[in-house]
């Protein structure tokens, strides 16, 4: 009996091990590829847009609305690159954390959105989750969660 229950167990133990997390092998590519994305999409850069995302995109955003990626690529056409005289949003990744499941992996990372204002810079923090598929070689986006971070409140005098 105790040789079945421990056969049992190495067997499920081995059907479990390729849905462990690697050590994310492809953590330089991918970090790469979003630094990249980010840098052109404060450019709304339409060729790295269409690049980071994949066809069959499900996108939330902070706001809660879920789009695809026609959707998501027709309001980047549409908004096109920023014009001379409009405040200008600089992004950067904070906190980066990727998790490696073989042609699949997990990218949370803090999103740091500054723009400058004639006012001065303000900046807002939002924690994004994504979830990128290998697929012919490249890595792309196919599922993606925005989360808005509340800003942390003055101390009241």
């Amino acid at each position: 009996m105790m040789k079945r229950l421990l056969c049992a167990a190495l067997v499920f133990a081995a059907f479990l091990n390729p849905l462990r997390a690697e050590p994310a092998p492809d953590a330089p590519e991918l970090t790469k590829l979003l630094q990249d994305f980010l840098a052109g999409a404060g450019r709304n850069d339409v060729a790295m847009h269409d690049r980071f995302w994949a066809d069959d995109l499900i996108y939330t955003g902070s706001a809660g609305r879920r789009i695809g990626k026609a959707d998501l690529m027709g309001e980047v056409r549409k908004e096109g690159p920023p014009k001379p005289g409009e405040d200008v949003t600089v992004y950067s990744a904070e906190d980066i954390r990727i998790q490696q499941y073989g042609d699949t992996a997990i990218v949370a990372f803090r999103l740091v959105a500054t723009t400058q204002k004639k006012s001065g810079p303000e900046v807002a923090n939002y924690l994004n989750t994504g979830a990128f598929l290998k697929r012919g070689g490249k890595w792309q986006v196919v599922a993606w969660q925005a989360t808005v971070m509340p800003k942390k409140s003055e101390p009241k005098p």
